[in-house]
Order: structure tokens, then C-alpha cells, then sequence
């Protein structure tokens, strides 16, 4: 059997490396989290809140791609270790406010310090500039990412697309 040849291709695939590296990110964080008692979806929605300074359960829902029901298991486990206050909107007391308490600000801080210490461990073959560009680079690949799924959404939803 003879090999096609390839064209055109770079000499380099990422995917595999990507994949590598977010695995070894994933699992050292998930081990820095266990002790504070702390996962992954956790420190999103905590992370959420403080840079929206709170939010509404069903736009937090909606935030973290979750359904309604998921974000409610989330939020009791938050809320159980007092990181969250939930409380009813005055304007509307069908809807639930969900807000970061000082005890949940200063657990997110330590968890910050846990995953930066992280990415040390992992990126420490990269200076500070090389980071930044990394940075620079995947952000841009994300956001493409994220405008060429908008094309297409748009694009499904026009009849002559």
C-alpha cells in the first residue's frame, strides 16, 4: 500500500500537544481544588460572580452553558460551604440573585494563587514574554473560534447561506 502524499500541511500538528498540556493543567488543578474543597465548576461560577458582582440564577444558567437544573445542584454546594448568598429579586421574587460572599471572595483568591502556582509548574519552560504571547495566541484562536460558531449559527439561520 502506497502512502498518499500530503500537501500543504504543516510540518507541526498542536491538537495532540494541546490536548497533552490541558491534561496535565486539568488534573494538577483538579489536585490543587480537592483540598479547598473546590472543582472546576465551582471556581467558574465563583469567578463569574465576582467579575459580574453577582448575577440572576437563570443568567448565570445561561453564563455557564448549564442547565437550569445543574446550576442549582452548583449553587447548593456553594452555598452549603457559605461561599454564595442566594436571595429573591425585589424588583421580581420569581427570580433568585446569586452573590459571592466575603468567604467565597477570599476561597477564590486562594484557589487563584493554588492555579497560578499551577501554570508555574506547567509553563515554567516559558519566560514571561513567551507567556504572554501564548496567551496572546490561544485568546485569538479562541475568539476566531468563538466568531467563526457565531458565522455559522447566523449562517443556518439564513435561508440563503
Amino acid at each position: 500500500m502506497t502512502s498518499l502524499p500530503v500537501v500543504n500541511q504543516p510540518v507541526h500538528r498542536c491538537g495532540a500537544l494541546l490536548e497533552h498540556l490541558a491534561r496535565r493543567l486539568r488534573l494538577r488543578s483538579e489536585s490543587v481544588l480537592a483540598p479547598l474543597g473546590l472543582r472546576p465548576r465551582h471556581l467558574v461560577a465563583l469567578t463569574v460572580l465576582r467579575e459580574r458582582g453577582g448575577s440572576t440564577q437563570q443568567a448565570l444558567a445561561s453564563t455557564l452553558e448549564m442547565d437550569g437544573t445543574n446550576v442549582v445542584g452548583l449553587l447548593n454546594d456553594l452555598e452549603a460551604e457559605k461561599l454564595i448568598e442566594r436571595r429573591r429579586s425585589p424588583e421580581d421574587r420569581r427570580r433568585h440573585l446569586v452573590e459571592l460572599t466575603e468567604a467565597g471572595a477570599k476561597l477564590l483568591a486562594k484557589a487563584e494563587f493554588a492555579l497560578a502556582a499551577v501554570e508555574d509548574e506547567v509553563l515554567g519552560a516559558l519566560d514571561y514574554d513567551q507567556r504572554e504571547s501564548l496567551y496572546g495566541l490561544l485568546r485569538q484562536v479562541a475568539t476566531g473560534s468563538a466568531e467563526a460558531c457565531a458565522e455559522v449559527a447566523a449562517c443556518d439561520e439564513a435561508p440563503l447561506c
